[in-house]
């Protein structure tokens, strides 16, 4: 069973947005799965089969819930890491949870009750990732309507959070707060890097803060990351202008997990 945190210092969520292709996500997969062993990181693969939320109506949404569960399915079976994806309607939860071992509850559906509790009633892991309009404070609600299914596996993921138009911020102070819920806490530094709506019809990004927020979060003291990586970044279907290339994970996860291995030393002290 997949336990959080993990007995090492630090775990790791990472996959394309969206499932383009049974291959390209095996691939992915396969090349993020021997970096986290080598740095003894707990890796979870991630997909979603589709976004809900895409900027425009014309925008890729993924293959549907039949196609893409089959996808995870051989993830999970032949990569053999566990995995994770997003749900946005309750009907939706039971299928999804009879595969992954993660369900995701999309930033901005964080408070909507029905969907919350059909996650928690599954008895499988629930990241839930913060809204962009919550405070780090208000997550508790969210969090104690998972609890009151009795399931009290829940992840806390930062995101960021809205400052004006197409812009989004991240108070570091907030993944102490969320700490204090007693669940681990992710940070999710791809969307983080995001300018939502940015671009008119789809979202724009700064990639080039990736590793920087990185290695804050870690150095602030978060249990897990969240990262998109992509072999061909710029004509990934979803999340182009913010995910990065597969050749950039092996870097970034050598220098945070050193910074989690100096925090682990830190906390002994």
């Amino acid at each position: 069973m997949l336990q959080f945190p993990p007995s090492n210092t630090l775990f790791l969520i990472a996959g394309p947005c969206v499932i383009e292709s049974a291959e390209q996500c095996l691939l992915i997969a396969r090349h993020v799965k021997p970096i986290c062993q080598r740095l003894g990181i707990t890796y979870i693969f991630k997909a979603s089969f589709d976004k809900a939320n895409r900027s425009s109506s014309s925008n890729f949404r993924g293959p549907g819930i039949t196609d893409g569960l089959a996808v995870l399915r051989r993830v999970k079976e032949e990569a053999g890491v566990p995995v994770l994806t997003d749900v946005h309607e309750t009907d939706q939860v039971v299928p999804a949870a009879k595969v992954v071992d993660v369900l995701q509850i999309p930033a901005f559906l964080a408070r909507q009750t029905d969907l919350l509790l059909a996650a928690g009633q599954t008895g499988r892991w629930v990241n839930l990732k913060k809204g962009q309009f919550m405070s780090p404070e208000e997550m508790g609600n969210a969090v104690e309507k998972i609890r009151s299914t009795g399931n009290k596996q829940i992840l806390l993921t930062e995101r960021g959070t809205f400052f004006g138009y197409n812009r989004l911020v991240n108070d570091f102070t907030g993944l102490s707060i969320m700490r204090d819920f007693g669940c681990p806490v992710v940070f999710d530094v791809t969307h983080s890097t995001q300018r939502p709506g940015g671009m008119g019809n789809q979202s724009g990004g700064n990639p080039r803060f990736t590793p920087m927020l990185a290695r804050a979060a870690v150095a602030a003291g978060v249990d897990g990351l969240f990262l998109e990586c992509h072999p061909d970044p710029k004509n990934a279907k979803s999340d182009a202008a913010s995910v990065i290339h597969l050749d950039q994970v092996a870097p970034l996860l050598e220098q945070v997990k050193q910074l989690a291995d100096l925090r682990a030393h830190w906390e002994k002290v």
